[in-house]
């Protein structure tokens, strides 16, 4: 098997399992925007979920991507393992008990002094989660992706079957007299039960994990942990920095419209439910970076490895660039899926957060340099400037232009972020991306995008109507596509090189 045909279907696997697992499951959405008919609780979701990624950064604070790096040799992964997951063994329960200590300072610090029990529920969330990241990183290094996918797409069913017994299960077994459901059940709380069905899940995934904690050496070293500390530091902010540019504008939302706080919640819950529709090019650029890094790492010896790492970058912008066309010709369809209450918008914001995402593939292709080279340090300047793209236009354009603002933040965060990394590398770690061709497929979805929406405007036709005309640009686009990669990038596939 070819080594891009290898990450390719790994890249599939971990896609599919790990945009499922993502804190709240995409398939999830049209769910959730039903029977939360009122917009207001799903911004709530949304609001909370943005908090939780930060604070995930600071309890792992990027263990995980210091295991990459010392344990890809596998000589070296049993120690790099262990010394590791004692770190977090160590650290999540002290960070879990201040969380729960301080939970009604924290309820009233963002505005929620009367949902303590979400800040408890949320410390043993993101404490399972923690204590479930190095595991999870050994089974990719290790190359079993189809134990990854068994261990969250579990997570998956019982996150979905604890949502569909509480919202839909309790209401049915009290009409039919099941009388000791009123114990667990109030139908005045349904956000409190998308809370702990996570909490369900995460636990059943830390018990799946155990024998792989429990494989631990029980070994020390605190050479190679002075040397993960060094390396993974200017990680940290990186991390908080990336969550900053990808959840925080909920909650900045909330904070920033002139609205009441409950108006606020109601628009959050409509740009949260569009901003998911983006989806499929979320699974891509998250399932790539999932396969990525641990393929970059362990290739990283190898007498072809820059014009390799080129190669894959091309293949996710040829991937992404058809993955963007494709929503955005069908979008008509895909708002369908949404409950009645979230279906305005989206046309507005969703090419916007498709394209920032295809800017975010890219730069996790471009930015890779940094990570294999020991430069983390140039990460975080990076990530520091996108964080900051994101804080400073969300605060000066979401008052007056509302969550498309955030829309615009998030699509010149990524793109500057790719231009920056990619620049950054030729001067520092030159890798051969065929840039120019990186740039004719995202020129030309953008140009099928724009052919579709002056074409639908000149016939005039009915919103179902134009499916048709779009179907025959898309055809067109795989077409060109193809003979304009056949002896380039699909050969090299194809024949193994």
């Amino acid at each position: 098997m070819s080594i891009l045909k290898k990450l390719a279907g790994e890249t599939v696997i971990y896609g599919f399992s790990n945009i499922a697992s993502r804190l709240i499951n995409f398939l999830l959405v049209p769910y959730y925007t039903r029977v939360l008919a009122d917009t207001s609780d799903y911004g709530i979701v949304n609001v909370m979920y943005g908090y939780v990624g930060l604070l995930l950064v600071i309890f792992t604070y990027r263990l995980e991507t210091g295991f990459f790096r010392f344990g890809a040799k596998d000589e070296d992964r049993e120690k790099a393992f262990s010394t590791t997951m004692l770190s977090l063994l160590t650290s999540t329960p002290i960070l879990v008990t201040l969380l729960i200590l301080f939970s009604q300072p924290i309820a009233e610090l963002i505005r929620y002094p009367d949902h303590t029990r979400y800040i408890i529920w949320f410390a043993l969330i993101i404490g399972m989660d923690t204590l479930t990241r190095i595991p999870l990183a050994k089974i990719r290094l290790d190359s079993r992706p189809k134990r990854f996918l068994v261990i969250q797409m579990t997570n998956i069913f019982v996150n979905v079957g604890a949502n569909l017994f509480f919202i839909n299960g309790c209401p049915w077994l009290l009409e039919h007299g099941f009388d000791w459901v009123n114990h667990i059940y109030d139908p005045a709380k349904l956000v409190d039960y998308v809370f702990i069905s996570n909490l369900l899940a995460s636990g059943v995934m830390l018990l799946m994990l155990m024998p792989e904690i429990f494989s631990i050496k029980r070994l020390f070293d605190f050479t190679l942990y002075k040397k993960i500390l060094w390396y993974v530091l200017p990680l940290i902010p990186v991390g908080i920095a990336a969550i900053i540019n990808e959840t925080l504008d909920r909650p900045m939302l909330e904070w920033l419209l002139p609205g009441t706080q409950e108006d606020n919640q109601s628009i959050v819950g409509i740009y949260a439910a569009n901003y998911k529709l983006a989806a499929l090019m979320t699974i891509i650029t998250q399932g790539f970076n999932y396969a990525a890094e641990p393929f970059f790492f362990k290739n990283v010896n190898r007498s072809d490895m820059k014009s390799l790492y080129g190669t894959v970058g091309q293949a996710f912008a040829f991937i992404g660039s058809f993955a963007f066309l494709g929503i955005m010709l069908y979008l008509s369809l895909a708002l369908e899926i949404l409950g009645e209450n979230y279906q305005q918008g989206g046309e507005d914001i969703i090419p916007f957060i498709l394209l920032a995402n295809l800017c975010l593939g890219l730069y996790y292709n471009f930015s890779i340099w940094y990570k294999l080279s020991d430069r983390t340090i140039m990460g975080l300047y990076i990530a520091l400037v996108g964080a900051g793209i994101t804080l400073t236009m969300n605060f000066i354009l979401i008052p007056e232009h509302g969550y498309i603002a955030a829309a615009w933040t998030t699509l010149a965060c990524y793109l500057v972020m790719a231009i920056m990394a990619y620049l950054l590398g030729r001067k520092y770690y030159p890798i051969d991306y065929p840039l120019g061709r990186i740039l004719t497929y995202v020129l030309m979805a953008l140009g099928a995008y724009f052919a579709s929406l002056y074409i639908n405007d000149v016939l005039g036709m009915e919103e179902k109507m134009v499916l048709i005309p779009n179907t025959f640009i898309l055809i067109i686009f795989v077409i060109a596509m193809y003979f304009l990669e056949k002896d380039n990038l699909i050969r090299k596939i194809l024949k193994n090189e």
